[in-house]
């Protein structure tokens, strides 16, 4: 994902390991932490009707020659030459007709352009993707290719749309090695979810790759801590999204999902009050109306910590009481959130190095079991991703299992049309007004004064 932490940070972080003394691990075992909120998936492709005040972009020959010749070694970016009208766009350059090459050179710079920046997957091969990508405000098509025509850069401003992360380098050169169908398929649909999201993921950032059940901090481009993560099982598989944390919960409440009171703790606090009080749990109303709580403690759900990232899918990163799920080798366990491994150095390295506290701070906030929340001083992306095939760091890849399946639409997408580009309506022509003259003419009765 990025290099190695320096010593500086890794010092940072060891000054945090002894505060995992402060709480020792519960055995509870089956915990239900809240429920992932299923959302529909995204079917419908945003390619919008963009009316432009501008004339159709003139293509030179050397331009138009350009872009065909990037089409031409598409398949080294994991995408398909023919869907960029290689023939037609050779043909309109051999033509006499200006107008011909200018249209075929700009619908294809555009639809080649648009699966560059967002990838070719149309939304409904998407499987729970709810990733927010900006790169289309911040790299508007149409100025980029007025900049390159300008400047006869068409292949550089095309290749300057890949993901700039290595780790998209590093799959690109793996697609060249690939000696089967499939190897490169499974590469080429990595290659699509490092477009699915913004192009930078910026100087700080949380990551969970799903598929490989680990958890990744990320600051100025290097790895400062790494942990195992616990995500969702099949019937509960956890979405990916990337909401912005804006802090870090010790000692968190857990207020239960209706489904999980209807599963069990409800008849619980009906039948045997005092045990669900036992367990940590309060509570207002009764049956429908039912409302609990599991205050903090040592068999809390969501154990000493809890990531703040405000989303409609209810995701969050969280501690467990139940340890021994991270001996596993496959971990997809959890009703949908991502449980972190080491969650002490996890949340005291959030609130040192991103909320400005110090070690003694965060340590008495845990050792006081009051529930505390430390606000980051600048909001960050947290990347709930899935990538099945990553780099090894070998000048190879690794694969991961496709535990939710969603590999195959992708693959199958390939064999369908791609996303479509923005439909460009160039202004109608003017209408031709007429010269008005300031000659004086006498107005006749067979004649009318306004003309």
């Amino acid at each position: 994902m990025a290099k190695n932490a320096p010593f500086s940070a890794r010092h940072t972080a060891t000054l945090l390991l002894p505060l995992t003394l402060l709480a020792a691990p519960a055995i509870a075992q089956e915990v239900k932490e809240d429920s992932v909120i299923l959302q529909p998936d995204k079917v419908k492709d945003d390619a919008p009707v963009v009316a432009v005040q501008i004339d159709m972009p003139s293509w030179s020959e050397d331009n138009a020659t350009a872009l065909l010749s990037f089409i031409e070694k598409v398949g080294d970016e994991g995408l398909f030459a023919q869907d960029y009208n290689p023939d037609g766009l050779a043909a309109a350059i051999l033509g006499n007709d200006q107008a011909k090459l200018d249209k075929t050179a700009t619908d294809s710079f555009l639809l080649l352009a648009t699966h560059l920046r967002d990838g070719r997957t149309p939304n409904a091969a998407r499987k729970q993707w709810f990733m927010v990508d900006s790169d289309g405000d911040s790299e508007p098509l149409l100025t980029l290719l007025t900049a390159a025509l300008g400047a006869g850069t068409v292949r550089e401003t095309l290749a300057s749309l890949d993901p700039v992360h290595p780790d998209f380098t590093a799959l690109k050169t793996s697609l060249k090695k690939a000696k089967t169908t499939a190897e490169a398929n499974a590469i080429r649909v990595n290659m699509e979810r490092w477009r699915w999201m913004p192009r930078s993921l910026g100087e700080r950032y949380v990551v969970s790759n799903v598929p490989e059940y680990l958890t990744r901090v990320v600051h100025g481009g290097t790895i400062i801590a790494t942990h195992k993560a616990v995500v969702g099982k099949s019937s509960t598989p956890t979405p990916q999204l990337n909401p912005m944390a804006t802090g870090i919960i010790v000692n968190p409440t857990w207020t239960l999902p209706r489904s999980i009171i209807d599963e069990g703790i409800g008849a619980t606090i009906a039948r045997n009050p005092s045990s669900a009080r036992a367990q940590g749990y309060t509570w207002t109303g009764s049956g429908k109306t039912l409302s609990v709580v599991q205050q903090p403690g040592a068999n809390n759900a969501l154990g000493v910590m809890k990531m703040e990232m405000l989303n409609p899918h209810a995701i969050y990163l969280h501690d467990t009481p139940s340890k021994g799920a991270f001996n596993a080798a496959a971990r997809a366990f959890s009703h949908g959130c991502i449980r972190t491994e080491r969650a002490l150095h996890f949340s005291g390295l959030m609130a040192v190095m991103f909320a400005g506290k110090s070690p003694e701070e965060f340590g008495e906030a845990i050792a006081s079991g009051k529930t505390t929340r430390f606000g980051f001083d600048s909001p960050f992306p947290v990347y709930v991703a899935y990538w099945t095939v990553v780099p090894d760091g070998k000048g190879g890849v690794k694969k991961f299992a496709d535990i939710y399946g969603r590999d195959a639409p992708v693959v199958a997408s390939f064999a369908q049309p791609g996303r479509p580009t923005a439909t460009i309506i160039a202004p109608q022509a003017p209408p031709v007004v007429p010269t008005v003259t300031t000659t004086t003419r006498v107005t006749t009765p067979g004649t009318s004064g306004i003309y």
